[in-house]
């Protein structure tokens, strides 16, 4: 995949035109509200037979948006001293937990890792309120309930999120104030969206390559993946549904998100990148904490460009740099 975006140079300043509806705070603050109304309810059970000797792993259940119950591994080092750091990781698109084995990176880093199922695209969390279910959409999830704000996917997926941010800090054994959140491509917009909404509930964000920023940037230019979703949708909705498609998105735009946070960051960017093309994940960085930095709080945050990565970004190479940088912040067990 050749260079299809902007110049570095002009990357690392971009910030495009990303839209904020006026009742953006008021429909997450209500969102959040509504959720917390639920409690988490965090239930472990013990998971035998995983075949990871050095390991723990319970199965983990809380309840996300509405009080459904979203499903979760907790993968643990065998016999670690506590309390443990702790990466809540989301998934990218079409992904969910799927098994213990595939999760043990960040244990064998000695950390916790809260390994958070996708509702309606894992295979153990069901998407089980539908209110889109009566409006026009295609492919996947990118245009479900993209008619109306208050019912698109993504705002009861983020919500996930950020209660999976909540799970964390209730598990026994965790450092509360080392709560890192993670997670590539959809993960890496769902972990701006945690960052956001959560404030200092996060301790650290981890955003590789990040999906959902600039969604206007990512239907004109992205050459794969989910964004053609809302180009095919705004296709057969030309006369009528590209307004109001890009209303809606407004709302979930991990781009607006970004701004609220204040956790430190380690984003990732791959210029070679079809699906999220950089200058959608630009757009996010260079938002990134600026609500707190109007009041003079100043935010940390990097960025690890891979010039010649596609979508997997920087793959093993990312995953040093983010041990690294965590080190370097007292995040790391035995910190």
């Amino acid at each position: 995949m050749p260079l299809n975006d902007l110049a570095l140079d002009d990357l690392l300043t971009y910030r495009g035109e990303v839209a904020e509806p006026a009742d953006f705070d008021e429909f997450w603050v209500d969102s959040l509200e509504q959720a917390r109304a639920h409690d988490v309810d965090v239930a472990l059970t013990p998971v035998a037979g995983h075949g990871l000797s050095q390991l723990d792993v319970s199965d983990v259940r809380f309840s996300g948006w509405g009080g459904q119950r979203i499903a979760a591994w907790l993968v643990r080092p065998r016999g670690a001293e506590g309390p443990l750091p702790v990466v809540v990781h989301v998934q990218g698109y079409s992904q969910g937990r799927g098994l213990p084995s595939q999760h043990t990176q960040w244990a064998a880093a000695g950390f916790a890792h809260l390994v958070v199922d996708s509702r309606g695209q894992g295979h153990d969390t069901p998407d089980s309120d539908r209110p889109e279910t009566t409006g026009s959409y295609v492919g996947g999830v990118m245009t479900r309930g993209i008619e109306d704000p208050r019912n698109h996917y993504f705002r009861r997926a983020m919500i996930d999120s950020a209660r999976a941010v909540d799970a964390a800090h209730s598990l026994d054994g965790i450092d509360g104030r080392r709560v890192v959140v993670a997670g590539g491509s959809q993960g890496g917009g769902f972990t701006l969206a945690a960052a956001g909404l959560c404030g200092d509930a996060v301790a650290a964000a981890l955003p590789d390559v990040p999906f959902l920023c600039h969604f206007r940037r990512g239907a004109d230019t992205a050459s794969a993946g989910p964004y053609l979703e809302v180009v095919e949708y705004l296709r057969r909705h030309t006369r009528t549904g590209v307004e109001q498609a890009f209303r809606t998105l407004s709302y979930v735009d991990a781009a607006n998100l970004a701004v609220r946070a204040t956790a430190p960051t380690l984003f990732s960017v791959a210029l070679m990148d079809p699906v999220c093309p950089p200058s959608t994940v630009f757009a996010a960085y260079n938002r990134y904490g600026e609500a707190v930095a109007a009041v003079g709080r100043e935010v940390d945050k990097e960025i690890a460009v891979w010039p010649f990565g596609d979508h997997a970004g920087g793959g093993a190479d990312q995953f040093a740099r983010q041990l690294q940088w965590l080190g370097e912040r007292g995040f790391l067990p035995g910190a």
